[in-house]
């Protein structure tokens, strides 16, 4: 018998998702569920709920552990719901002990949770995982945490403060990956572009960047998960410009496209710097593709404001777009802001969605006929360098790296000749 885990948000959730469950079936926690949850959005902690009380009905006799940032921020609300066993906070979910006492524990009210001050923890531990089942990509902690304060996000509450992963742990993880198979890793965080600045000599991330590379000869792919535009160093561009392994695509974490509201967002950056950091890194790798995240409706937002985001997707040359519909978050500060109707919150949503698969499909225009190298993953599809999706007709066996001629595409994915 198993551990199985149900996970909800980033990258980074995926990987420890993969080490709690090997954790968790150590303790001798067969049969377990956990439910590592997000709290990006009040959207994504009901579906962690609803996902709750399902495993309930389909599982009766299933042991449910909930933990991630949801859980964090708010245990007491999860630790109500009478289909939970344990809540686990999210610095403890990483911590073989953790499995091991929750293993000796009862379901008693008084031990039901075990959640401690996120704000307290001052270092990240890289756990060794040989790869993520279900993934044919590897996914690499090298930082957790936040230290910014954007006026919408609770996911510093959820994560604590920027803590990094060393750069020698880092290097020895994806040796190991690679010598285990991998063909391409992630490097993942809550704020990656932020790693180094608690260490010793406050290294950059692309001093991390480069070291991996240079560390690492046979890592076919090195790829890159969100990243903040604004700290972006020198290392890290001229690695885009001149590493083949480093793949050209970012995803970029812009928010809107009006200084004002980037202002009260509380972001660092403005309209004019995102643009010109796009404009810069394609001069320097012409194939990069472009990602981001954009929230519609953010409070005092007017059509103007939103207008100006809207423009974002064509002034950035942006492909891949994740459209988030504003939702307050209790206790932050844009939560006591003067808040837009919600029925226009989600007609901005959709108009964004419109424009993210408008570009999305020029994209895929312009790919026909063209050579790629494609990492092939299961169900018979796979990724361009650049992140763009593949189906191969005829089916493809997983984990490979194939040089493919691009035949065609669906509106959604290329198509392999």
């Amino acid at each position: 018998m198993s551990v199985e885990t149900i996970t909800f948000g980033c990258r980074l959730n995926i990987y420890e998702s993969e080490a709690m469950e090997r954790q968790a079936l150590d303790a001798g926690l067969a049969g377990a569920v956990i439910v590592n949850t997000c709290a990006v959005t009040a959207e994504a902690t009901r579906q962690a709920r609803q996902a709750i009380r399902r495993v309930a009905r389909e599982k009766p006799d299933a042991r449910i552990v909930v933990t991630g940032c949801a859980a964090q921020i708010d245990p007491a609300a999860f630790a109500a719901m009478p289909e939970v066993a344990q809540v686990l906070g999210n610095h403890e979910k990483m911590q073989a002990g953790s499995w091991r006492r929750l293993a000796d524990f009862g379901i008693g009210a008084s031990e039901r949770v075990l959640v401690d001050d996120i704000m307290a923890v001052r270092e990240t531990a890289s756990h060794l995982i040989d790869g993520v089942r279900g993934h044919t990509r590897a996914f690499v902690q090298v930082q957790n945490g936040c230290d910014h304060r954007c006026t919408f996000c609770v996911i510093p509450y959820g994560r604590g403060n920027s803590r990094s992963v060393p750069a020698g742990v880092i290097v020895d993880q994806i040796r190991a990956l690679v010598d285990n198979g991998a063909k391409e890793v992630v490097i993942s965080g809550v704020d990656v572009t932020s790693w180094g600045r608690d260490l010793p000599g406050t290294p950059l991330f692309g001093a991390l960047v480069k070291a991996i590379l240079r560390h690492v000869p046979d890592l076919p792919r090195l790829r890159l998960s969100s990243i903040d535009s604004v700290e972006a160093d020198d290392d890290l561009l001229d690695a885009l410009a001149n590493e083949p392994r480093l793949m050209p695509h970012l995803h970029l974490s812009l928010q809107a496209g009006d200084d004002l509201i980037l202002k009260r967002m509380k972001r660092r950056h403005s309209r004019t710097d995102a643009i010109r950091f796009c404009w810069d890194v394609r001069r320097l790798r012409p194939d990069v593709v472009f990602g981001a995240d954009i929230i519609a409706g953010f409070p005092t937002e007017d059509e103007a404001m939103f207008s100006r985001s809207l423009d974002l997707v064509e002034e950035c040359g942006l492909t891949h777009l994740h459209v988030f519909p504003y939702s307050p978050r209790p206790g932050t500060p844009a939560a006591r802001m003067p808040q837009v109707a919600r029925p226009l919150v989600k007609e901005r949503a959709a108009r964004l969605r419109e424009a993210g698969d408008a570009a999305l499909r020029l994209h895929l225009d312009g790919e026909r006929g063209r050579t790629r190298r494609v990492l092939t993953e299961r169900g018979g599809i796979g990724r361009t360098e650049g992140f763009t999706p593949v189906r191969f007709p005829g089916g493809v066996a997983a984990g490979e790296i194939r040089e493919i001629v691009v035949a065609d595409h669906d509106g959604r994915m290329l198509v392999a000749g």
